[in-house]
């Protein structure tokens, strides 16, 4: 059975691990990544496509809202004519159509919730594909530049240096997989600003500490 948008999406980002380790055998990891970035543009323009038509619908259907409602409008101002000719049989008709357009505005409104919860998801699944392509993306340069670096450098000894090129694409594929799965003890992990982005953490948490704090004091003082 084919994949849906939404379970291919999930798919993405939380990784394929079993499917990964499999082509890891190969010792190919650039190739799997390679392949991974084409796969999120692919799913990232069917997504495209979804938001597009969640889009249309909702156009129309606000359309025909907004149609409905002025002919409701319009006849409410006939009743009234009507009633002031003493046709009754207008004004009922009048006020049968009214109440037709009452019962279907909300089945509209309905669909427009619905299009418009599509719409947000289908931006959020972009969102999502773009930030796990940035980072296969990063992986998969940090990668190629180890690579290069490891053939230029490559001493004589041709075993030697080809067990050393193994143990370098099973370090650089256990980073893919910590970062697409997010399983950890798999690899060493990519960010340089490891660091920096562990201070900031911390920084934001005692900013939280001391801001709970200093609204405690304030309320015993109240």
């Amino acid at each position: 059975m084919a994949e849906t948008v939404a379970t291919r999406v999930s798919r993405i980002i939380a990784g394929g691990t079993h499917a990964l380790i499999d082509k890891a055998e190969n010792l190919a990891p650039d190739a799997i990544m390679m392949q991974s970035v084409r796969e999120i543009d692919q799913v990232i323009g069917e997504v495209r496509l979804d938001l597009g038509k969640a889009e249309a619908a909702k156009h129309l259907v606000m359309s025909q809202m907004a149609k409905l409602n002025g002919e409701h409008e319009k006849l409410a101002d006939q009743v009234l004519v009507a009633v002031g000719q003493s046709r009754d049989d207008l004004a009922r008709a009048a006020i049968g159509r009214q109440a037709d357009i009452e019962d279907y505005l909300p089945v509209l409104q309905k669909s427009l919730d619905e299009q418009s919860e599509r719409a947000k998801e289908s931006e959020s699944y972009i969102l999502a594909l773009q930030a796990k392509k940035r980072e296969l993306e990063q992986v998969l340069s940090e990668y190629l530049a180890a690579s290069a670096a490891q053939n230029s450098g490559a001493s004589a000894n041709g075993s030697t240096n080809r067990q050393m090129r193994v143990e370098d694409a099973e370090t650089a594929f256990g980073r893919v997989l910590s970062r697409q799965t997010g399983v950890t003890g798999l690899g060493m992990g990519i960010s340089q600003d490891a660091g920096k982005l562990k201070e900031l953490a911390d920084m934001q948490r005692s900013n939280r500490i001391a801001e709970r704090l200093a609204a405690l004091k304030a309320g015993e003082q109240k």
